[in-house]
């Protein structure tokens, strides 16, 4: 494989949100499924589930929050994913301002009892500025949540972003059987069993398969029909280059801690990616002989989207002498 080849294979994306909206919960997984990791860790569990790989640091594991940012690779489908899990609280936001510069698109995490957050609209509109493509996963749809629809007019009347449904939950809390797949016209299931199993779930072709009414009752299907219909009557149809551009927003709902939705979520996140256009790399000699301003030294930290031949360096100014980036 060639050089070109090997960074056209790599997919590199950050995922954003709000504090406790569950993104290191759906990195767990998303590492599951690809084969990284053998058990997910969960931010609030306990034992040796509680220990998410992404947050290594002592502080991390004691507050359950994501305090650095983390990079971690793994290969799934043909493809090599670079995955960075950013900081949602503000007091680090500075860490997921320079990592947003370096990634080729971003998984937007909203919980869907609450919608867009503070922090939440701060990092996408980062994102806008970057015309960075968007993919936007409504978390936490086994628990008490907003109706879909209204999530979806959210995201189009505070972010000013079209958008396009990708998949469709089936209920919500206590009734949160999993999600319909609207692009390949499926119905993915949960399973009750063990957590940590590398499915996507129990999968029907559609609202016609005959085995549809051995796990949900017939009211269900009627009401699930009906949604699906106002859906694609109502939601603009998904645009590639309006994606790419930044102007629209693909949607995935689904829970991250039982894994409904992951799998198609990061599925989309391999599909969906950019070749960013080639620039000129900046050399650590350059950097070195800018002049120091006010006691401050440039430190810089080369990191490769690896989706282009072009290597982004990730910036920061530090005090002189420090050795941090």
């Amino acid at each position: 494989m060639t050089l070109e080849e090997e960074i056209g294979n790599r997919r590199t994306f950050a995922i954003i949100s709000h504090p406790d909206a569950g993104k290191t919960t759906l990195t767990e997984k998303l590492l599951l499924f690809g084969g990284a990791i053998q058990l997910a860790g969960e931010v609030k569990a306990r034992g040796e589930r509680r220990r998410a790989r992404s947050d290594w640091m002592k502080v991390e594991q004691e507050r359950g929050i994501s305090v650095a940012s983390s990079v971690m690779t793994y290969d799934w489908q043909g493809s090599t994913f670079n995955l960075l899990d950013t900081p949602g609280h503000e007091d680090f936001s500075e860490d997921t301002y320079r990592v947003l510069t370096a990634v080729d698109s971003a998984v937007m995490v909203l919980d869907a009892a609450k919608g867009i957050e503070a922090q939440t609209y701060k990092l996408f509109e980062v994102c806008r500025l970057r015309d960075m493509p968007v993919v936007t996963f409504i978390n936490k749809m086994d628990r008490e949540a907003l109706d879909a629809f209204d999530l979806l007019d959210e995201i189009e009347q505070k972010l000013a972003l079209d958008v396009t449904p990708a998949t469709w939950p089936i209920g919500m809390g206590r009734d949160f059987k999993g999600c319909y797949d609207l692009i390949n016209d499926r119905l993915i299931l949960m399973q009750a069993a063990d957590k940590n199993i590398r499915s996507e779930g129990i999968a029907l072709k559609g609202l016609d398969d005959p085995r549809l009414n051995e796990y949900l009752p017939q009211d269900r299907v009627d009401s699930l029909r009906e949604q699906v219909e106002m859906v694609r009557g109502l939601c603009k149809p998904f645009d590639r280059q309006a994606y790419l551009e930044g102007h629209l927003t693909p949607v995935f709902f689904g829970s991250a801690s039982t894994a409904s939705g992951c799998v198609i979520c990061c599925r989309a996140c391999g599909i969906l990616h950019r070749h960013r256009e080639r620039r000129r790399l900046w050399s650590a000699r350059s950097i070195q002989k800018s002049r120091s301003y006010r006691g401050l030294c440039l430190k810089f930290r080369r990191i490769w989207t690896l989706s282009t031949a072009t290597a982004w360096p990730l910036c920061g100014l530090f005090p002189g002498g420090s050795n941090a980036v």
